[in-house]
């Protein structure tokens, strides 16, 4: 009974440890590397959805896998680049079904809107990525390492808005 006791309370330490490990694993330059490979290079708007999606785990108390996130491109946008760093940042992804890039175009003032919720479709956030953003993520691109842009991304502000998204059905 004892050696039982003993292996359940190891088990259980090692999995609080695996649970706290994986809600902050990524280290800047873990998140530089993902984003890199995942978008075939690290630029100030993957970093941006990468700070985006921190923030939507973060208010939404989510763990690994735990929201949906639908993705608006703008017009003014490359590509979806910010799509890339929310997906690595919430654990999102279309294998999953939880990443959706949206058909419809975020609106002519953003380079790009996400809404994050819960996957039962409750109310979560609606984050806009502002065109006003462009320049200083373009002097970001140009002007500094990805190490540099990164910390430029989190230290920023004004990079993006956010407001609460109602559930679908509200």
């Amino acid at each position: 009974m004892k050696s039982f006791l003993s292996v359940g309370r190891s088990v259980l330490i090692v999995g609080l440890l695996l649970l706290s490990h994986q809600v902050n694993a990524e280290t800047p330059d873990e998140w530089i590397a993902l984003g890199a490979r995942v978008h075939s290079g690290f630029g100030a708007l993957v970093a941006v959805g990468v700070k985006i999606g921190l923030d939507a785990v973060k208010r939404l108390n989510a763990g690994p896998g735990d929201l949906t996130v639908t993705y608006y491109d703008g017009d003014k946008s490359a590509c979806a680049c910010a799509a890339d760093g929310i997906a690595i940042a919430t654990y999102s992804s279309v294998g999953q079904r939880n990443l959706i890039i949206s058909p419809k175009q975020a609106p002519n003032e953003a380079i790009a809107v996400a809404v994050i919720r819960p996957p039962n479709g409750g109310p979560g956030f609606k984050y806009t990525i502002p065109i006003s953003a462009l320049a200083n993520l373009r002097t970001f691109n140009k002007d500094l390492t990805p190490r540099e842009v990164y910390d430029a991304v989190m230290a920023a502000s004004g990079l993006f808005e956010v407001e609460p998204a109602p559930s679908p059905s509200q």
